[in-house]
């Protein structure tokens, strides 16, 4: 039998081994947490460091964009660049941002109403041609934007529709309804069947299930799928060139090329401009956040 004084020794031994294993494991997760935390500022200021300078070139005046100093505190800073940008040619560039609003929310609310009726419908029906539907949707992402110029161009020509505001909608809701579907049926198959089975024992008929139940559950991912159909509007320059060839047709992205001549670029002038254009997208994307984060885990699962 061990006597009270060997128990008592073992017992502050184990002691000592718990408590310097618990600090190691301490100590070891305070090390990962630091390194995660110099992982994430190294990539945020990879990510912040071109916005930054955009910023601090759309502050100079133009004799400055090009100084060899780093010293940001030094120079010259002014809204000279943003106050010329708004008023150059009567405003003109005040006519591009409501082009491009008008283009970039009627694209949305358009794509976002025919895509949610499709998605439905490929979600909850069984139907000939349904697999091969969605898989032609799919093959439509494998492709470049760049090769629907040309059969877009065609058939906006065709219409009439070239130099407008609606072709450019035309074809920019052409562009970003099948994705819209793919990303809509997402959110609808995470939908329990069950809440469908007992609105229709209700007495809801397919449309009231679709309008009462389905969209205001669907939610998150229609507000995830019309910042993607407002972005992908808002942000395109490839279409908008190749259709639009009158100054006030214009949209944002193509009038910030105006800015690049034959033999010289108006770096200050860009830079303002670009930092004019992001404004709004940005805004969009505060007022949609809790709603864009909460789609996008959502329609990642079935349930």
């Amino acid at each position: 039998m061990c006597s009270p004084i060997y128990i008592h020794a073992w017992s502050k031994v184990a002691c000592e081994c718990g408590v310097k294993e618990r600090f190691l494991l301490e100590q070891k997760k305070k090390s990962v947490l630091l390194f995660n935390y110099i992982i994430l500022l190294v990539f945020s200021f990879i990510a912040l460091f071109p916005l930054a300078w955009i910023l601090i070139t759309a502050l100079k005046k133009k004799e400055d964009v090009f100084s060899s100093s780093l010293n940001i505190l030094s120079g010259n800073y002014s809204f000279e660049n943003f106050v010329y940008v708004l008023t150059q040619n009567d405003g003109i560039f005040l006519i591009w941002l409501k082009n491009s609003f008008i283009i970039a929310i009627l694209t949305a609310l358009i794509c976002v109403s025919l895509a949610s009726g499709a998605a439905f419908a490929f979600s909850r029906f069984r139907f000939p041609g349904r697999k091969q539907g969605l898989y032609l949707f799919m093959l439509v992402q494998m492709f470049p934007g760049v090769i629907l110029i040309i059969p877009l161009y065609y058939i906006i020509r065709s219409l009439g529709l070239l130099n407008s505001i609606s072709g450019l909608i035309l074809a920019y809701c052409a562009s970003a309804l099948p994705f819209s579907v793919i990303m809509l049926k997402g959110f609808f198959d995470t939908v329990p069947k069950s809440l469908e089975e007992a609105a229709v024992i209700d007495g809801l008929s397919q449309w009231g299930v679709f309008t009462r139940i389905m969209m205001p559950l669907a939610l998150p991912g229609i507000a995830v799928t019309l910042f993607f159909a407002f972005i992908t509007a808002w942000n395109e320059f490839m279409i908008a060139m190749t259709f639009m060839n009158e100054e006030s047709q214009f949209t944002l992205p193509i009038g910030i090329q105006t800015f690049i001549h034959e033999y010289n670029t108006q770096w200050h002038l860009m830079s303002a401009a670009g930092i004019l254009i992001t404004l709004p997208a940005l805004v969009v994307f505060i007022k949609l956040q809790p709603l864009i984060i909460s789609g996008l885990t959502k329609g990642a699962t079935k349930s």
